[in-house]
């Protein structure tokens, strides 16, 4: 992880990253691993009727931490370079997944700041697709998929049903790729 320069790694960060993967499960570990680095982000906001309502570009950072054995990231619309004070549309937000080898699933815990948010999944490949299963703070089911994975290039979306998952909305979505650097 690059740091500007003159500055040094704090304690905690010195505590919390990691090289690369737990050895004992690095191939479980590698459903989110091959995210780890920097990625640009394109992302839309739909509201209840499907109409866009908001987009921005980002950026998304992910990295191993707690001594491999989980994956963090840290989700920021608008860029750093774009946000203004009071924020804007978006969110400066932070996940840790953990891979559960009892249960050989992910338990991920999603934090969004700005707008008041604490959120819980179980992820689990489906296919080719990543799908994270929760509830956002009303108690509706939430479903976060992560698809179209190439190794530059991915889409996530966010979904939400209000009838107990049997219809389901967009409400974001996120066309994510690496620089060209």
């Amino acid at each position: 992880m690059a740091l500007p320069a003159g500055k040094q790694k704090s304690r905690l960060a010195d505590a919390l990253l990691a090289e690369g993967p737990d050895p004992d499960y690095a191939d479980a570990l590698m459903l989110f691993g091959r995210f780890v680095g920097e990625w640009d982000v394109d992302w839309t906001a739909y509201d209840g009727d499907g109409r866009q309502v908001a987009n921005e570009r980002g950026e998304w950072i992910f990295d191993w931490v707690l001594e491999g054995r989980a994956v963090q990231d840290v989700w920021i619309i608008p860029a750093r370079g774009r946000r203004g004070r009071p924020s804007r549309e978006g969110e400066y937000g932070t996940t840790i997944r953990f891979y559960d080898p009892q249960l050989d699933v992910w338990l991920v815990t999603w934090s969004g700041p700005i707008h008041r948010a604490r959120r819980t999944f179980v992820a689990r490949a489906s296919g080719w697709d990543i799908v994270q299963d929760g509830q956002n703070e009303q108690g509706h089911p939430l479903r976060w998929v992560f698809s179209d994975i190439e190794p530059r290039s991915f889409c996530w979306q966010s979904f939400c049903s209000h009838d107990g998952g049997n219809t389901w909305r967009l409400r974001e979505e996120m066309h994510v790729y690496r620089g060209l650097d």
